[in-house]
């Protein structure tokens, strides 16, 4: 059975591919569509559901989409929604969308670490630079028929880009340490990762949903 995907990200292909392993997953990119659909929700539910139903619309089959990013609480949970476009300090100065991911995960940690120090915390401390990684997973099925996922995957922003560890994975796995693994989520081997991860965990359960669906 098919299942479209509302991303062109060939790793987050990759990963439902081996996530829903009993389905052919589909990319707008692999039908020759051009689909960006505006991501302008409040929450990463809301922003799964625009991408999932405006896909659905095109397509009239069964779609996956999801949102995620990295919510760290010395920010309040910055940045969230925006993960993909994090710019840090230098907002209002540069394009997100245009820095690296290097550079974003620097500026990510450079973030922290003055917020902390501004809060009189020390940058040092595992507890002061606890995160999460956060991904809702909608499965939209039907018009107005859906399925929402949304689980997290605990870790520690590390406190130098120069510690960054790992080659598996993207974003900002290299600066995500799991102390119960002693690893970054970039050092984690695949299925490590989807045992554990916030679109492992949510995509578990909508599989099994899945089951009793189609």
């Amino acid at each position: 059975m098919e299942i479209f995907l509302a991303s062109s990200n060939e790793h987050k292909k990759h990963e439902m591919e081996e996530l829903f392993k009993d389905y052919t997953i589909i990319t707008p990119k692999d039908i020759n569509l051009n689909f960006d659909p505006i991501e302008d929700g409040k929450s990463f539910v809301e922003n799964s559901l625009i991408k999932a139903k405006a896909l659905y619309e095109i397509v009239k089959k069964p779609v996956l989409a999801d949102d995620s990013g990295i919510c760290v609480d010395a920010l309040d949970g910055k940045p969230g929604i925006y993960s993909a476009r994090y710019c840090g300090r230098l907002k209002n100065k540069v394009d997100g969308h245009k820095l690296s991911q290097n550079e974003q995960n620097g500026l990510l940690i450079e973030d922290v670490n003055l917020t902390l120090k501004e809060k009189n915390l020390d940058p040092k401390k595992r507890e002061n630079r606890s995160c999460r990684y956060v991904c809702s997973l909608i499965l939209y099925y039907g018009k107005d028929q859906f399925l929402c996922s949304q689980e997290t995957l605990e870790g520690i922003l590390l406190d130098d880009i120069n510690e960054s560890r790992g080659t598996t994975g993207f974003g900002y796995d290299p600066i995500i340490f799991l102390p119960e693994f002693g690893k970054t989520v970039a050092e984690l081997t695949e299925e490590e990762k989807n045992s554990i991860s916030h679109r492992g965990k949510a995509a578990e359960l909508i599989a099994k949903a899945m089951k009793n669906l189609f």
